[in-house]
């Protein structure tokens, strides 16, 4: 996979092939709750699977790398500050992960999301794209993306039947900026049943007492455990 040269336009993304990691091998999987992991801005698919160890066992995870190159890693779309971003863009690689969704969750009891930093913006708009496809979802470190008014965002049907929804950060993150933290928890306490919870000293970043609390958050919501 290589990055576009400046100027040009990416790649499409409509016959992308996703590389996924897997917690469990093929045979193990049927039956089981999919959890899908989403990672960060210029990470990779191996980049959130250290936090397989932190979550219940009975999930398959699934670690999917991102569709274009960038820097020493991928991203999911170009930077809003970027003079190639548009939503179109977002709604290209979105649909993508939607497509791939669709050839593996008949396999599973279940789909969950979990998306890190970019990726809690693609976990996000997964959500808002199918607001019934998902049994709960994770954003940790993240933010959503403003719609401008396209019609992929079904966002009446998410607030009509809003799904449970972990969000953990940092007051002190100083990647994802003011405004962006005001939009997405203005749309995430309209939009959904959200659980928010704020952890200090973790900057951009995951910790142990928030993988706990995701743990909780998947036993509880997922699997009906106290």
């Amino acid at each position: 996979m290589t990055e576009p040269a400046p100027g040009t336009t990416a790649p499409s993304t409509s016959s992308w092939d996703p590389v996924v990691l897997w917690s469990k091998p093929e045979s193990e999987r049927e039956g089981t709750p999919l959890l899908v992991l989403f990672h960060g801005y210029m990470a990779n698919e191996e980049d959130l699977m250290g936090l397989t160890d932190h979550l219940p066992a009975d999930f398959t995870v699934a670690s999917v790398r991102a569709p274009q190159a960038e820097g020493p890693g991928f991203s999911w779309f170009p930077l809003s500050r970027g003079a190639d971003y548009s939503v179109d863009r977002v709604v290209e690689s979105v649909t993508a992960v939607a497509r791939w969704l669709d050839t593996v969750r008949a396999s599973h009891s279940s789909v969950s999301l979990l998306g890190f930093s970019q990726g809690m913006a693609v976990a996000t708009s997964l959500l808002r794209h199918r607001p019934g496809g998902f049994a709960c979802v994770v954003g940790l470190s993240g933010f959503i993306v403003p719609s401008e008014g396209h019609a992929f965002f079904r966002d009446d049907d998410a607030a009509a039947a809003p799904v449970q929804f972990f969000w953990g950060r940092d007051q002190e993150d100083q990647v994802i900026t003011p405004e962006m933290v005001d939009l997405t928890h203005a749309w995430l306490t309209t939009h959904t049943k959200l659980t928010k919870i704020l952890y200090s000293n973790m900057l951009h970043s995951i910790n142990l007492q928030e993988l706990a609390h995701v743990r909780e958050f998947l036993s509880m919501t997922v699997l009906g455990r106290r």
